[in-house]
């Protein structure tokens, strides 16, 4: 038998002493003064990611996207999770779109910049993959996000485009760029992907 502690159960020590941490957030203090106001819900609802997985193995890169857009096979989880959705898909170039809301917050009162981050690697990388054929797969090697605004609900429909700059044997080089719904650029980003053996 282990000797180490459960996660659920390991002491932590702060300003007002030990206390047992929970799994997950931890629960309004009754120690609180300030008014939390009413606790947010949000449903998720995802599909087996091993049926997508399946299905785009026989796919090229561009046939996958275009599916997933279409509606002909699911989106994976994070898609459904951030609720992000791809809206174009053309060889060379990928666009997702999505209404980010108060979820995503950081504690500053904006989008975390987390959530940028990931959907201009899915720009990015699937500007990459578009380029593919069938059974190759790929993963990201490097992505630089430059923050150029806040995004926050009020950016309304929010569009990450991504496009191939330079398609190499091994390597993969494509820019992106995130626009609010008037038009101005809220992120902008520059990545590589790695082009792994077929299967």
């Amino acid at each position: 038998m282990s000797s180490e502690p459960d996660a659920a159960v390991i002491a932590t020590t702060g300003s007002r002493g030990t206390s047992l941490a929970a799994r997950g957030a931890p629960a309004r203090s009754p120690e609180a003064t300030v008014d939390w106001g009413e606790p947010r819900r949000k449903e998720i609802t995802w599909y087996d990611p091993l049926v997508t997985t399946a299905a785009v193995s026989k796919m090229t890169g561009l046939e996958s996207l275009q599916a997933i857009r279409d509606g002909l096979i699911p989106n994976g989880p994070i898609g459904y999770t951030l609720d992000w959705w791809f809206s174009e898909a053309e060889y060379g170039s990928c666009e997702i779109q999505c209404r980010p809301d108060s979820a995503v917050y950081n504690q500053i009162g904006m989008v975390h910049g987390g959530f940028a981050c990931t959907i201009l690697d899915v720009a990015v990388s699937c500007a990459v993959r578009s380029t593919l054929p069938a059974g190759v797969p790929y993963t990201s090697i490097e992505l630089k996000v430059n923050y150029m605004r806040p995004m926050t609900e009020q950016s309304g429909l929010v569009t990450a485009r991504g496009w191939l700059t330079k398609a190499g044997r091994r390597v993969g080089f494509a820019n992106g760029e995130i626009l609010d719904e008037g038009g101005k650029v809220l992120a902008t980003a520059q990545g590589s992907v790695l082009i792994l053996e077929a299967e």
